[in-house]
């Protein structure tokens, strides 16, 4: 018998995943999919096939039946590839996962809306659950044919169903379920308050006032309350199970705290006069912090460097929002805008105490991907290695992600998508791929991973930032850069401030960044109750201008060679190299605030610094990167990337 080969696939994966209000939103999006994807490896196997690429985490397949694990994030990947014998249904499959998504979506119903709502929203319901999904799959007999799915992208088309009336806050399109033809205000505010006030688990926390949400949103937003004790007789009778999972996930409001918190919370120590008192301060802020928020919001939260740190548990938990002056300052967050007022002056108070800055307002999106690894699966003899490597790359990552105080949302396959503190992101993205690289025989397969760092302010809407993710990853770090390369986006309330990147081994030095090297060099010193207002390192009045120095030290065409003495007298910089770091370093020493004394160490840290604000191509032929492409101009972006790292893109 000649074996046949079933290549699968599951979306739409961004629009799913990326649309999203809340952190929270964003895990759901992720999990379901790759549960979904877990149900359908589990239909395969049902059948006798066998999971050929990637190779599924045993212990996430296992509880599929037993109901018995602690992951609490997505690991199999949308897209797989089986061997199956000649009696092999791919209906099978297919009806499986609508099957399984069906009736996580009815156990969500039957637990919050089934005795609130009307005929109406139940034929919304209905429709929008069986129209969403784009499932996808394909048989052949070539063992090496990889990209058949993508072939068929060409013709295929997935019309999502009509969708009339109000549309979700969530989900982009698709109509919200009260069902009302027109905006009014009331008459979605009846339908929702009435959902809100049943006396369902956590419903008040999970839906906030004035949200409404279609069928997707709603069941991205609530399945991990009742997922526990979800159970369903799969059609080909095998018993598919759930598991405990978080009601909560922490909020980019905590995320971008949580290095702030630890600071603080190992400042009240017990041991010490001004411990104790910064105790006592902090359990005042506690109180009335609670009281206004009126709940422990972050109570499941588990961020290393929070956890690890000498604080109460309680204290631990307390919403996110309540650290931050803007928040506390924003009187539509707040029932009692007085309370707010008075939590931020002992937020303050406490700040003093401690001696340590404010909050800083950022949080980042870490988004990675393995270079050309589909080129290489085209050949057999690289298959098994290719499986096994990625197995071992994505067992230990959520160990590395955790240990950079991170929140993984997704690892399987070559993906890594998670959030992170500013503090901590780079340092992360530089981990992983230390660790993607150790897992193959780069030899007999040279591939390589790339990432894209989304810095973003609290205020930004989160769908938006994970969206432009995949586009920074895609455009700038891999096409924009040549693959194997990192690449970075500063997100403020107005819009993207900057836009840096750089091929992995022009961006590392002793598998660090350079950029956050140069950043921890002129961190601005901590401000103290003798020296309130400690005058930063990283000299204001030096970046002030830095964009309007390059701009007199470029020529007036960018063009990117490998040997700029081959430019022709048009192209060519007014200034040699040599002569730009000298012009610079003096400039750095005369702003008066430079961390170092010689015109010769000002000389080696501004070379350091104009390399990282040199655009450059990797040549995957090439490598010497020496010989790489590299503009013959200077781009600011560079440099003040360092800045908001030293600045933790905190105003001075």
């Amino acid at each position: 018998m000649t074996p046949s080969y079933f290549h699968f696939t599951l979306g739409p994966v961004q629009s799913f995943v990326s649309q999203a209000r809340r952190t929270r939103d964003f895990w759901a999006g992720s999990f379901i999919l790759s549960w979904l994807s877990a149900v359908a490896m589990r239909a395969v196997q049902k059948q006798d096939g066998d999971i050929l690429f990637p190779q599924p985490d045993d212990a996430f397949m296992a509880a599929l039946e037993s109901g018995t694990t602690n992951l609490k994030q997505g690991n199999i990947p949308n897209r797989f590839k089986a061997s199956v014998p000649n009696a092999f249904d791919p209906k099978a499959v297919e009806a499986a996962v609508r099957f399984a998504w069906k009736e996580l979506a009815e156990t969500v119903w039957k637990g919050d809306l089934r005795s609130q709502c009307n005929g109406k929203t139940r034929t919304i319901w209905d429709r929008q659950i069986a129209g969403f999904w784009d499932i996808q799959w394909a048989l052949t007999e070539d063992a090496n044919d990889s990209s058949i799915l993508d072939r068929m992208k060409t013709w295929r088309t997935h019309l999502p169903p009509s969708e009339p009336g109000i549309k979700c806050m969530m989900m982009d399109g698709w109509q919200e379920l009260s069902g009302e033809e027109r905006p009014s205000a009331d008459a979605l505010d009846k339908f929702w308050n009435k959902i809100r006030d049943a006396a369902n688990a956590g419903i008040r926390t999970d839906l906030r006032k004035k949200e409404c949400l279609c069928a997707i949103g709603f069941v991205k937003r609530r399945f991990a309350r009742y997922f526990k004790d979800f159970n369903a007789t799969m059609p080909s009778g095998w018993m598919l199970k759930g598991w405990t999972l978080p009601n909560g996930v922490p909020s980019v409001h905590y995320i971008a705290a949580a290095p702030w918190l630890a600071q603080l919370f190992n400042k009240a120590d017990k041991k010490t006069d001004i411990g104790r008192a910064i105790r006592s301060l902090l359990g005042d802020f506690h109180k009335n912090a609670y009281e206004l928020t009126g709940e422990y919001g972050e109570w499941e939260s588990n961020i290393q460097c929070v956890q690890d740190s000498d604080g109460e548990r309680k204290w631990k938990a307390l919403d996110g929002t309540v650290f931050f002056d803007a928040s506390l300052e924003n009187e539509n967050l707040w029932e009692n805008p007085k309370a707010a007022l008075e939590v931020l002056r002992e937020l303050k108070t406490l700040r003093t105490k401690a001696e340590i800055e404010p909050v800083s307002p950022f949080y980042a999106v870490l988004l990675m991907d393995g270079d050309e690894l589909g080129i290489h699966m085209s050949d057999a003899n690289k298959q098994a290695e290719i499986t096994k490597g990625l197995a071992k790359f994505t067992k230990h990552v959520p160990q590395i992600v955790q240990q950079n105080n991170g929140f993984l949302i997704y690892a399987g396959g070559d993906d890594v998508l998670a959030l992170l503190p500013l503090e901590n992101a780079l340092g992360c993205a530089a981990a992983l791929r230390h660790h993607y690289r150790s897992c193959f025989n780069l030899q007999l397969i040279p591939t390589s991973l790339s990432g894209a760092v989304e810095f973003a302010h609290v205020k930004m809407p989160l769908g938006k930032v994970l969206r432009d993710a995949h586009d920074l990853l895609d455009n700038l770090a891999k096409d924009g850069r040549g693959r194997d390369a990192i690449a970075c986006r500063v997100w403020k309330p107005g819009g993207m401030t900057l836009e840096w990147a750089m091929p992995w081994k022009c961006a590392l030095n002793k598998n660090s960044l350079i950029v956050e090297q140069l950043a921890q060099e002129f961190q601005p010193p901590t401000p103290t109750i003798a020296q309130p207002s400690a005058t930063p390192l990283f000299s204001s009045k030096f970046f002030f201008k830095i964009r309007e120095r390059f701009e007199l030290l470029n020529p007036g065409e960018r063009v990117f060679t490998a040997d700029q003495t081959t430019m022709s007298a048009t192209q060519t910089p007014p200034l040699t190299e040599a002569q730009a770091i000298a012009l610079m370093a003096a400039e750095y020493l005369n702003s008066g605030v430079a961390a170092v004394q010689t015109l010769a160490d000002a000389s080696q840290t501004i070379e350091r610094l104009l390399k990282q604000c040199r655009p450059t191509i990797r040549d995957k032929s090439e490598p010497d990167a020496s010989r790489w492409k590299k503009s013959n101009c200077l781009e600011a972006d560079g440099a003040l990337l360092v800045r908001f790292l030293a600045q933790k893109g905190i105003e001075q």
